[in-house]
């Protein structure tokens, strides 16, 4: 395979990326998967909100996906890490950690991103299992619990009302003194959310299970789930190379067929939106590919001689 020609390589093989390379597969395109094995889910149980698949783990579902994606031939899998893109007139050319190269018409980043963990015990640990980014996703399952929230300032305002519902009693800590208007502590306390402004020393768990927030005074509360957000990066610097633009929230520019901004590349997935669902990176996959074909087939026609 080293030094192979492909009509497009796409860098990132999960729910995204596959769903491009099926899409492409069955457009019979010749189609090459660059994967690193790093998904940004890989604590997560189950995956959850997304038809017939609701409930099973997420690695199961892109194992599955994977191997329905490699019976169409002109697709090939490889577990690398791409490392370098060299732009030439017409084409680009990858390289990889293990000093492998291809060239490709067209790429398609589905690179994810990579979140940055706050320096509190126990938190990374209990990422995506008790301490949660996402009520869509596993809202239901701890529906009538007593949750947590972890955040502060406008982060802490938006999460109280948005999971106020889902829960039985509703607890903000804020790791230190609230940053939240007056305005905005009423309300608050209006949806009967109890503030607890003491400063966090660790998170208590058991293989990634919370059982207790201990405080810096010794104290400690009982909860078993809360939801939190964090920082996040590009998972892969690549597009960023190229000439990519990134929104203010630093996420890559696309079009509504998942064009960025430099020509001959997409994107699709959680490196271009904050909705961070296993139903939206697999439809998303689905247009990149669809959009990527269109594109090799108006390529194709432009070097045809027209017919006077």
């Amino acid at each position: 395979m080293q030094g192979d020609s492909f009509e497009t390589i796409i860098i990132g093989g999960s729910y995204a990326g596959l769903s491009a390379a099926l899409t492409l597969g069955r457009s019979l395109r010749k189609v090459l998967i660059l994967d690193s094995g790093k998904p940004c889910n890989r604590q997560t149980p189950l995956s959850h909100n997304f038809l017939t698949q609701d409930g099973v783990p997420p690695l199961a579902i892109a194992e599955k996906a994977k191997a329905e994606v490699l019976k169409y031939d002109t697709v090939s899998f490889l577990r690398e890490t791409a490392i370098s893109v060299h732009r030439t007139s017409d084409a680009f050319t990858i390289s990889t950690a293990h000093n492998a190269t291809f060239t490709t018409k067209k790429i398609l980043f589905a690179t994810g991103v990579r979140d940055v963990m706050p320096p509190l015990e126990g938190f990374s640990e209990c990422w995506g299992i008790s301490v949660l980014h996402c009520p869509y996703c596993h809202g239901y399952e701890v529906k009538k619990q007593s949750i947590g929230i972890l955040a502060n300032g406008n982060t802490a305002y938006e999460l109280c009302t948005l999971i106020r519902h889902w829960a039985g009693t509703l607890t903000l800590y804020t790791n230190g003194p609230a940053l939240l208007s007056n305005e905005q502590i009423e309300l608050i306390k209006t949806l009967n959310v109890t503030i607890v402004e003491k400063e966090i020393k660790a998170l208590k768990h058991e293989e990634g299970y919370l059982k207790n927030i201990i405080f810096a005074d010794g104290s400690a509360h009982s909860v078993s789930t809360i939801f939190s957000r964090v920082i996040h990066h590009q998972h892969c610097s690549l597009p960023l190379d190229l000439g990519c633009t990134l929104d203010e929230q630093g996420y890559i520019e696309v079009d509504a067929f998942q064009k960025t901004s430099v020509e001959g590349i997409f994107a699709a997935g959680d490196n271009t939106t904050p909705f961070r669902t296993v139903s939206l990176a697999v439809s998303a996959g689905t247009k990149a590919g669809a959009s990527i074909n269109k594109e090799l087939i108006s390529s194709d026609l432009s070097g045809l001689s027209h017919p006077t």
